[in-house]
């Protein structure tokens, strides 16, 4: 907005843009005049207004119409108008008050007023009267509008007579800097997505340490100890870290799984398990799968059902935490069931590493990344392992985990950048405070009559909404996202479903979390007064 001048219109392509912006504002958003098929509204009193405009650049943006000629306006509206008005007032009539909306709540307006009172005092006009939109009488009285006479108009465009004097308006000059102070502020952004995550400052600023090569000792060092790091919070054996991404981390796997013997079960019921299914496919692996409806739980007899009818199976592969649904998997039922029948067991834990507890000891592999839990930035994949891992040159380079153990993580290219990060990101992670707030948040979205998946025994990380029918998770999502409150509702499988979902991941203070939260509950509560009502299922 710091180009916006403000000045009286002289130019013929300004008072066609005037044209355009009158229709726009009296005909289209104000139906106070007939459409017509030249979207222009020329003002009846055109050649007795002087027109107080706003430009930003070459755009008209703000208008005021002012013109002194009697009869005003009001005068055929109310009867006897100088009764209403202040002793010796020498007015002036203030018509076709117009901002474009980008424009609205910023300074525009009370520039645009600044500099109708500056040509009215030039003028020797001691006030200027106005007929108000209803919609904007908060705004006009901040100004220093003062109201007067009855409302005027039809149903559809109601209006309040309403004046200003220099008086008026100075007095309320000081009260409409400190709200436009306040509006100019912006309120922080607050993300509840599941990437990107909110990054604690001492996070960004380990990762904006200048970057140094990943030959260097200074890197491998670094890269070392991160990795001794992530295997002491999980209890793992092996760590190796990669440039890339979740699916990256699970594509390591299923190029690993190729070479155990047997066949395999694939755990599924909800996206991210069917992602597992398509990797598995991908690399032609054997296995059988247990799929279920979405959030419907697998249960641990029925996994035991599935091992003993199919002998082959030699190993199993499962997410911990079903994203999609915020499902968390009996992990310690399903690891203590591969103990006893022999088997492998691989793990996704790209939405519960940094959320909850891991113990990946007796683990064969898991995956996940530097994001999300961890709550660093996105880039690093990660891939624990519980055994020395096997050559095999059938394996594509980049996807050959043997590669990584063999040059301590750094076969290729690596970033300093992102070691940094995860590095600090890891000295942050606190299980017990995410729980708490997590059922804190649960305990107020129930209370606002949101109908939540699952309960205190899914993941903390993710709360999964479902809305009533009718009320769109998309028109839902985009007016949290006005209100600058990010939630995860964009997912092309959260779309269909009419979900959206609020991750607790990353850097979440639990007053800002709460706070935004009233504003999430009040939208919700808003279109649950227009009469949605949730499907019987």
């Amino acid at each position: 907005m710091n180009r916006v001048i403000y000045k009286i219109a002289t130019e013929q392509e300004e008072f066609e843009q005037i044209h355009k912006l009158n229709y726009e504002t009296f005909v289209e958003e104000i139906p106070q005049h007939e459409e017509n098929e030249n979207h222009q509204l020329v003002d009846k009193f055109h050649e007795e207004n002087t027109y107080v405009i706003a430009k930003d650049g070459a755009e008209v943006v703000g208008m005021i119409a002012i013109r002194a000629e009697r009869p005003f306006s009001l005068d055929s509206k109310l009867e006897d108008l100088e009764s209403y008005l202040p002793l010796n007032g020498n007015p002036c009539e203030v018509r076709l008050l117009s901002v474009k909306k980008a424009y609205r709540s910023t300074r525009v307006f009370y520039q645009l007023c600044a500099k109708l009172l500056d040509y009215c005092l030039e003028k020797g006009y001691t006030m200027a009267l106005i007929s108000g939109t209803v919609r904007q009488l908060k705004l006009y009285k901040h100004m220093g509008f003062m109201p007067f006479g009855p409302l005027l108009g039809h149903e559809n465009a109601r209006f309040q007579p309403m004046y200003l004097t220099k008086e008026s308006f100075e007095r309320s000059t000081k009260a409409f800097e400190r709200l436009m102070s306040k509006r100019s502020m912006p309120r922080r952004e607050l993300s509840f997505l599941p990437g990107p995550v909110p990054i604690h400052p001492k996070v960004k600023k380990a990762f904006s340490k200048t970057a140094i090569s990943h030959r260097s000792i200074e890197f491998k060092e670094s890269l070392k100890n991160l990795r001794i790091q992530l295997c002491d919070m999980t209890g793992a054996n092996y760590a190796e870290v990669v440039v890339g991404t979740g699916t990256l981390s699970n594509d390591l796997v299923a190029a690993q799984l190729q070479n155990l013997s047997g066949d395999g079960l694939i755990l599924a019921n909800g996206e991210f398990g069917n992602r597992l299914i398509d990797h598995a496919k991908r690399f032609q692996l054997t296995f059988q799968t247990i799929e279920k409806k979405w959030n419907e739980p697998i249960l641990l007899a029925e996994i035991e059902f599935a091992i003993n009818q199919n002998p082959s199976i030699k190993w199993i592969w499962t997410v911990h935490c079903e994203t999609s649904t915020g499902y968390l998997y009996d992990l310690e039922g399903i690891q203590g069931l591969c103990k006893e029948y022999g088997l492998e067991l691989c793990v996704d834990a790209c939405s519960t590493a940094g959320m909850v507890p891991l113990d990946l000891k007796e683990t064969y592999l898991a995956s996940t990344v530097s994001g999300k839990g961890f709550g660093s930035y996105p880039g690093l994949a990660i891939v624990f392992h519980r055994e020395k891992i096997r050559s095999s040159n059938s394996v594509p380079r980049y996807l050959d985990l043997k590669m990584y153990e063999d040059h301590q993580s750094i076969p290729y290219t690596h970033s300093s950048n992102l070691v940094n990060a995860l590095h600090e990101a890891l000295k942050l992670v606190d299980y017990e405070y995410i729980q708490s707030l997590s059922s804190i948040v649960r305990e107020l979205l129930r209370a606002a009559g949101c109908d939540l998946l699952g309960d205190n025994g899914y993941s903390p990380g993710i709360i999964t909404i479902r809305l009533p029918n009718g009320m769109s998770s998309r028109e839902f999502g985009d007016q949290c996202k006005k209100n600058r409150i990010l939630i995860s509702y964009e997912s092309e499988y959260l779309l269909q479903r009419n979900w959206f979902q609020i991750a607790l991941m990353g850097a979440q203070d639990e007053v800002a979390v709460l706070e935004s939260l009233k504003i999430v509950e009040r939208i919700f509560s808003s279109k649950i007064r227009n009469g949605y009502v949730y499907e019987t299922i």
